[in-house]
């Protein structure tokens, strides 16, 4: 699978990281899959779902968080335009625009310059394909740190209420959605 060899390629050396990544996205990726699959009048393409689930965390090697084992120098929340980067230079546009998407429940204009984020602004961080926001939705149920644990509704509303109600809205507009 496409997947397996870019994470081969950028966890190289860091079996500590590529193995919580793979059960990480692996634990999105089916929560995805069943999602598209019990939604088929969304017209998801599961394979794309399937495939860039496995792939949208893979920014977080150039992240400094040692408590999940990476060591890079940038700070956790550019992970995701990060991940895009490594994605087009491997000319997986489609790919990397889940990663740049995927962060919270997207992150607005408005959130970048109120929260003073270390990002990119000329970026869209809001999802907006279907699978890009059943990616993003399935991603808030599941942390790095309790990677096969799955959260509850409330939990994953609690996470993203750090970050303001923006992203807790959106999260209940996904949850009418693909509940």
């Amino acid at each position: 699978m496409l997947w397996e060899s870019i994470i081969d390629k950028y966890c190289a050396g860091n079996s500590p990281l590529k193995e919580l990544l793979v059960l990480h996205s692996s634990s999105v990726a089916q929560k995805a899959l069943q999602i598209v699959k019990n939604h088929p009048e969304l017209g998801a393409d599961a394979s794309f779902v399937e495939e860039a689930a496995m792939l949208h965390d893979i920014g977080v090697v150039l992240t400094d968080a040692p408590a999940i084992h990476c060591y890079g120098e940038h700070k956790y929340i550019c992970h995701g335009y990060l991940g895009a980067d490594i994605l087009r230079s491997e000319g997986l546009d489609a790919y990397a625009l889940v990663c740049e998407r995927h962060t919270g429940a997207g992150i607005s204009a408005n959130q970048i310059v109120e929260q003073d984020l270390p990002l990119p602004t000329e970026r869209e961080y809001m999802p907006q394909t279907i699978e890009e926001k059943i990616i993003c939705f399935a991603d808030k149920f599941f942390s790095k740190t309790s990677p096969q644990r799955e959260k509850s509704v409330e939990q994953a509303e609690k996470s993203l209420a750090k970050f303001g109600v923006e992203g807790v809205e959106r999260f209940r507009e996904w949850c009418n959605l693909f509940l």
